[in-house]
């Protein structure tokens, strides 16, 4: 059987994770039933330069007819630095996710032993830290009304939520709590906003129909406080678009290096899988992007879009064996460390090694 997966490479170092990403899914590939058939297609600033859209006709129709999305990064400085630009890459982004319901961001937060010494928390701090967040993708002040008045003088932004989009990310953050540790804790500003009232109010009444979770109830801010002082009480958070935005780039901190940490973005028939270190255009083709997060979003990918378990479980161990064994970029280990292409074939071996 043949699965057909886009491929949006992106901007930045998106090309270059990517293809390490492609080189672990062509061993699994080879390995499995299950064969992979790759679609490239444009995307953010590189879409910009070659269609003058930041995702453009012939990428939607790429992603609609494909089984799984498999996507780099979106950024460019040339737009970050301009803030009278009228198409920016990330408007893409917004778009993609509109256009493919894509309405649930999927980030898991864990430490590894290996790498517990590179984060900026103390190391009893990070102890059996393993939480995952599941942030609205699609609603929120990100999608509402915008504008600016008063010839520049005032500007506003919108933030709208129906009961509907909160019920559906919501089963699946209470689903995915009875499959771990049956806490969940929803992250809101219920204090201050009407919005977050209506979470809490839509929260309550589902949570009767799963009366084996624990449900908290945080305020953003106390949230971001425990995110840092004791990220091992969260099991399961859940929260709106603006503020999950803003704290799993805080709980990215926690694992050591940015270039760690996969995510998933679900939508009703597709699903997108994605890094969260985002361009890093610095280091675009300079060969020394940690492509590890890249590498465990496409097991993220195969896992859920292909039901391949195992072959997921294959490639995280993969990973921590590279950890474990010294095989990483420069963001991990300054002293002593491999390029971009050196880390994937190491890791694209070990799968090989494993999955025999």
């Amino acid at each position: 059987m043949i699965k057909n997966i886009a491929v949006l490479e992106g901007d930045g170092i998106g090309p270059e994770v990517m293809k390490e990403a492609i080189k672990v899914l062509n061993i699994i590939s080879k390995k499995s039933s299950l064969k992979f058939s790759y679609s490239n297609a444009l995307v953010g600033a590189s879409a910009i330069n070659k269609k003058g859209n930041p995702f453009p006709k012939d990428t939607k129709d790429i992603c609609k007819s494909s089984d799984a999305i498999l996507f780099g990064a979106i950024g460019d400085p040339k737009y970050d630095n301009d803030p009278k630009a009228k198409i920016r890459p990330e408007d893409g982004l917004l778009e993609m996710r509109k256009f493919l319901g894509l309405y649930a961001n999927i980030r898991p937060v864990k430490t590894y032993k290996s790498l517990i010494e590179y984060s900026p928390l103390k190391n009893k701090i990070l102890k059996n830290v393993d939480f995952i967040v599941f942030r609205e993708l699609t609603g929120g002040i990100y999608f509402g009304k915008k504008g600016i008045l008063d010839d520049g003088n005032k500007a506003f932004d919108t933030c709208v939520y129906n009961k509907s989009e909160i019920e559906r990310i919501a089963v699946l953050a209470f689903d995915e709590a009875l499959k771990r540790n049956k806490k969940l804790t929803l992250v809101d500003k219920a204090n201050v906003l009407s919005t977050s009232r209506l979470w809490r109010e839509v929260i309550q009444n589902i949570s009767k129909n799963y009366s084996n979770v624990k449900v908290d109830y945080l305020f953003v801010d106390n949230a971001a406080m425990k995110i840092i002082s004791n990220p091992s009480d969260f099991d399961v958070i859940l929260t709106e678009n603006m503020f999950g935005d803003i704290i799993t780039d805080e709980a990215s901190v926690i694992t050591g290096s940015l270039g760690m940490l996969p995510s998933a973005s679900v939508g009703k028939d597709i699903s997108l899988f994605e890094p969260i270190h985002g361009s890093y255009p610095q280091a675009a083709g300079k060969n020394i992007a940690n492509p590890m997060a890249m590498i465990l979003s496409s097991a993220m990918m195969i896992g859920h879009s292909f039901n391949m378990s195992f072959e997921e479980r294959i490639i995280n161990r993969a990973v921590n064996d590279a950890l474990n064994k010294g095989i990483v970029t420069e963001d991990i280990n300054k002293n002593k460390f491999y390029k971009t292409n050196e880390v994937g074939d190491w890791i694209a071996n070990r799968v090989h090694q494993l999955i025999n």
